[in-house]
């Protein structure tokens, strides 16, 4: 692992955040950055390595998000700070849209190697997974000459203006931008906990999403020979961490192969091994014609990567092109990331890790009643809160306290969707400090319905 200087197992505070340096700098963010995003609770950081970060006062935090699932090899990995700081001596920008270099070429090949999608296929780079997102749609009306997209009810797509037309996670994030790309089509998302279709088993909850699609937006809204793509994150990220039942993504490519529409699977979130796959479409057996990438892929680096079908990538020169896009530091840096996910083995680990987590969680089940649901795939796991499991109510306010506790006691977590706790630390975490963090968790949980008298 790339490993903190000492192993480091808990974290440590030692004055309460935020401090008196973290206050002046909060202060000034407010003064001069645009307040459009919200922040989970007063962290500023200063800095990291690995699973650790320090904030400005000098506190050491046990990270279990990863930065929004960006650091799956830890924060300042010394193979990426490497390869990075030898290219920056070498060549930092010369523009793939105009010219050529081989850092883009090696890492093109590298992605089409791993990625799962339909052989032979080619690459388009970007800076983020909104760009890849907005790439992907283009990639899907091109090829197609079809209209038409196809997303689901509360997925996180990007705040791009094509991009957040597909999201659909949270009303803040499309409030006063409209009207949005036409041609989008929402069906709701296979949720097994809290299914939007009266069912007695969840796992028929996939069924019910392919019947309504095919009997209610093919049958009375939209012909299927105009629908371009289906684009869906494979596990639902911002809307909640949500896992689908097993036979959902299967069927939908049998519905989408039947009718010649494009499956898209946005594995901005996902990727690198995340879900102990390389991408987590792959959990279920299926090949996209496209897979959008980003956050993980360069180890902190902007950088963001279409893989599609070469019939898909098939827009003429001069169609689509970005100036930073494969920039040759950031490509480096994702071919350091892919070596070193590969040599460190962190698909299995983050697979072994993940079930440990999840087990220790659903034992919880029986130690308090606020958890709702356990769901995830590797190290990406929701925890599902609730003021009541015979109603579902969401327990969203406690979610917020339960978060702030954990941050003052030097974790950091934060939530999904309504009320899920999402645990998504780097894949090169210490096994001790990712199970003292699961109990850290389990015991704020208990505190706060002891509290509430839940």
């Amino acid at each position: 692992m790339a490993g903190t200087r000492a192993r480091v197992t808990s974290p440590r505070i030692i004055v309460e955040p935020p401090g008196p340096r973290a206050r002046e700098i909060i202060e000034k963010d407010h003064k001069y950055i645009m307040q459009s995003f919200a922040r989970w609770y007063p962290l500023v950081v200063e800095r990291a390595e690995d699973y650790v970060v320090y904030d400005a006062d000098g506190n050491m935090y046990i990270d279990l998000n990863s930065g929004l699932g960006v650091l799956n090899v830890g924060s300042s990995n010394p193979a990426v700070v490497e390869a990075a700081t030898a290219q920056l001596r070498k060549l930092i920008h010369y523009s793939l849209t105009d010219f050529y270099y081989e850092e883009a070429v090696v890492l093109a090949e590298k992605l089409v190697e791993i990625v799962p999608v339909k052989k032979p296929a080619k690459v388009f780079f970007t800076n983020s997974g909104a760009e890849s997102i907005e790439a992907s749609i283009k990639v899907s009306r091109y090829s197609t000459g079809r209209q038409y997209i196809i997303a689901f009810l509360g997925a996180f797509h990007g705040r791009t203006m094509g991009a957040v037309s597909l999201t659909a996670s949270k009303a803040v994030q499309r409030y006063g931008f409209s009207p949005l790309l036409p041609s989008v089509v929402h069906v709701p998302y296979p949720y097994p906990y809290r299914c939007p279709f009266a069912v007695d088993d969840p796992r028929e909850c996939g069924e019910r999403v392919i019947g309504y699609i095919e009997e209610w937006i093919f049958g009375k809204l939209v012909d299927p020979s105009e629908v371009a793509a289906f684009v869906f994150e494979p596990i639902q990220g911002e809307g909640g961490y949500i896992v689908p039942p097993d036979n959902f993504f299967p069927e939908l490519e049998k519905l989408a192969r039947r009718h010649g529409i494009l499956l898209v699977s946005d594995e901005v979130q996902s990727g690198f091994c995340r879900t102990g796959k390389w991408f987590a479409i792959e959990n279920w057996g299926v090949k996209p014609d496209v897979v959008a990438t980003a956050k993980a892929i360069a180890g902190g680096l902007p950088l963001g990567a279409v893989i599609g079908s070469e019939r898909v990538m098939s827009i003429k020169p001069g169609g689509h092109a970005s100036t930073f896009g494969g920039n040759p530091v950031s490509a480096v840096a994702a071919l350091a990331v892919i070596d070193y996910i590969r040599r460190e083995k962190l698909c299995e680990r983050a697979a072994r890790l993940g079930e440990k987590v999840v087990k220790r969680l659903v034992e919880a089940m029986d130690e308090t009643k606020m958890i709702g649901d356990v769901r995830g795939k590797g190290l990406m796991i929701g925890v599902e809160l609730v003021r009541s499991r015979e109603t579902k109510e969401p327990a969203s306010k406690e979610l917020g306290e339960i978060l702030l506790r954990l941050f003052k006691r030097g974790y950091l977590v934060i939530g999904a969707g309504v009320s899920t706790i999402r645990i998504a630390p780097p894949l090169t975490i210490d096994e001790e400090a990712l199970m003292n963090a699961i109990e850290a968790i389990i015991d704020e949980i208990k505190r706060v319905e002891r509290e509430k008298g839940l």
